[in-house]
């Protein structure tokens, strides 16, 4: 059963079409990689879905519930939220501070949210350094700080753009085995944007592949890769 539908989704920006009738679904629990050249609209279509920018036309769905139009804070509340490449923490303030306000957004209580922050801290790897002041932390803490911001909210879908981007080859086996506790543990259901081919294969149930703002292709990693469309249009130029 469909979590989350996308049904001819468009966005165009003074007449630059950055998405084109995109349309797919995720099942719940399943984890599907998001593929493709620069520009394709990966981050724009991640962007539209959780209430970032208003799409021009289409449907989203989400567990039943029409979401389309929503502002960002009403998607989050419904169960829908995002990271960002770019990671921008309250720098001055701690790792535990940090997640403890975005957990602020979702609960009743003070006591509540602390409690949550403290539990998702544990769960991303960051315990040793909670009380660090979260500006001081390397690239890979500002990437589980990221995650741990999002998970705190209690997603029931959660959209990752590039959560690997930036991290050496042995930085990126724990995120990984994280994500994928997500799923297997947390139930949560994962659809994520990445460049790094290898992860993409292993991580993915399903890909879907963005090209010029339309879905050039979709269905399981081994069909994707091989298919000569997406050859030509995207892992002729990227490595794997």
């Amino acid at each position: 059963m469909a979590i989350l539908s996308v049904s001819a989704v468009r966005k165009a920006f003074r007449g630059l079409r950055a998405l084109d009738g995109v349309s797919f679904e995720v099942a719940d629990g399943e984890i599907l990689g998001v593929i493709g050249p620069n520009g394709a609209g990966k981050t724009t279509l991640f962007t539209v879905l959780a209430g970032g920018l208003p799409l021009d036309s289409g449907r989203v769905v989400l567990d039943g519930h029409d979401i389309t139009g929503m502002p960002a804070h009403r998607v989050a509340r419904a169960g829908l939220v995002r990271t960002f490449q770019l990671m921008r923490p309250f720098a001055s303030m701690s790792v535990l501070d940090n997640v403890d306000i975005a957990a602020m957004t979702h609960v009743r209580s003070r006591r509540e949210a602390r409690s949550r922050a403290a539990e998702v801290v544990a769960r991303v790897g960051l315990d040793e350094w909670r009380n660090v002041r979260a500006g001081t932390l390397p690239a890979a803490g500002l990437k589980r700080l990221e995650l741990a911001r999002a998970l705190a909210t209690r997603p029931r879908v959660l959209l990752l753009d590039e959560v690997l981007a930036g991290l050496v080859p042995a930085e990126r086996e724990p995120v990984l085995e994280l994500l994928a506790g997500l799923r297997e543990r947390d139930g949560l259901t994962l659809v994520f944007v990445e460049h790094i081919m290898p992860a993409v294969m292993r991580l993915s149930d399903r890909v879907l592949v963005l090209d010029q703002g339309a879905v050039l292709a979709c269905g399981a990693p081994a069909e994707v890769t091989a298919d000569p469309r997406v050859v030509e249009a995207y892992l002729g130029e990227e490595p794997c």
